[in-house]
């Protein structure tokens, strides 16, 4: 029988996704879900998973008492919603990235990250993907000999897939922490999207051992396929010093090493499948968190905040055309700052 009680907070299309989730997790079972603003939505997805459905967050919390809850918001709704996870004591909760849009957001959720009880992982599921777990066991075993540079973009900016993108080459890069960044960025017609950030972002990374890489995201990224969908050009590569590994979220994973030589072409319906089973342990190791404190999920939140620091060093970066160190203290008024800037050209 599970042993863990979950509940979705949002309806819309991503929520789905977590909860189709469930077929393949052993240890919890979905019980809710609450969805505010569209009532027919909230009917048709608590009637699709055989749940209650719930008008408001607050009421199912205390109704239900889950374990786990999965935030599946938009971002500007979570500033809400993740306190009152927190105060109302959940014991772990998973938010949809990106987990901040604005220095605000980043200063409110770093206090919060210093003094809650909940344990907050961050929905950067693929982490968990077979291709890219492939490609991440090989640079571990060794095979690519010590690793000289990572190459990461994406088709959408820097708040859309930006900060999936550089979970994953994180993960293949032992999660050494980000040291300085030295980017630019250009574009203020996304500011005012639901994921407010630049059009497109360029920059060089250094990594605290040492490995350079380079970040590229929105519509100067490379297209990774034949296909003019602005999200399905999302892509992570290390390069080593005998080999290297690739990874494309729509296309597939390539790895050449001392050891084997695999290209993996993905079908459609076989990307959609690993999305379920890489959000499947996801969840199955936030379940992992609640029953042992000192095996926090690796997409935590305190992670999610250092690299969404990182981004913000792009923001400065772009506004003074220099390298910025990691960790840094960004100015209040930065977001509004870059996108003056940004509005001359």
């Amino acid at each position: 029988m599970p042993k863990y009680r979950s509940a979705i907070i949002g309806c819309g299309g991503r929520a789905y996704g977590h909860a189709n989730a469930y077929q393949q997790v052993s240890r919890g079972e979905l019980v809710a879900c609450a969805n505010r603003s569209d009532t027919a939505r909230r009917e048709k997805f608590a009637e699709t998973f055989g749940i209650t459905g719930y008008a408001g967050a607050e009421q199912m919390l205390h109704a239900e008492q889950p374990d786990l809850v999965h935030l599946v918001a938009m971002p500007d709704q979570w500033r809400e919603l993740i306190p009152m996870v927190s105060e109302l004591g959940v014991p772990a909760c998973l938010v949809e990235k990106p987990i901040a849009c604005s220095v605000e957001d980043w200063r409110f959720l770093c206090e919060l990250e210093a003094q809650t009880n909940t344990k907050f992982g961050v929905g950067k599921q693929f982490r968990w993907h077979p291709g890219l777990v492939s490609c991440r066991e090989t640079v571990e075993d060794g095979e690519l000999g010590n690793i000289r540079f990572l190459d990461f973009s994406c088709g959408m900016n820097l708040a859309a897939q930006g900060t999936h993108i550089i979970d994953w080459v994180m993960s293949l890069n032992g999660d050494s922490p980000i040291v300085r960044v030295f980017g630019t960025a250009s574009g203020v017609e996304l500011f005012d999207s639901d994921y407010p950030a630049p059009d497109a972002s360029s920059c060089q990374v250094l990594f605290e051992n040492g490995v350079y890489g380079f970040w590229n995201t929105g519509w100067t990224s490379p297209r990774v396929m034949d296909d003019d969908t602005t999200y399905r050009h999302c892509r992570v590569a290390a390069y080593g010093e005998s080999g290297h590994v690739l990874f494309e979220e729509f296309n597939g994973w390539q790895i050449v090493s001392t050891e084997k030589v695999e290209n993996h072409q993905a079908t459609p319906d076989e990307c959609r499948q690993n999305n379920d089973l890489a959000q499947a342990r996801l969840t199955e190791a936030m379940f992992d968190w609640i029953e042992d404190d000192t095996t926090p999920v690796e997409t935590n939140l305190k992670l999610a905040l250092h690299q969404f620091n990182a981004v913000l060093g792009i923001y400065l970066s772009a506004i003074s055309h220099q390298p910025i160190d990691i960790p840094f203290n960004p100015p209040d008024d930065l977001d509004a700052q870059l996108r003056e800037v940004l509005s001359r050209y």
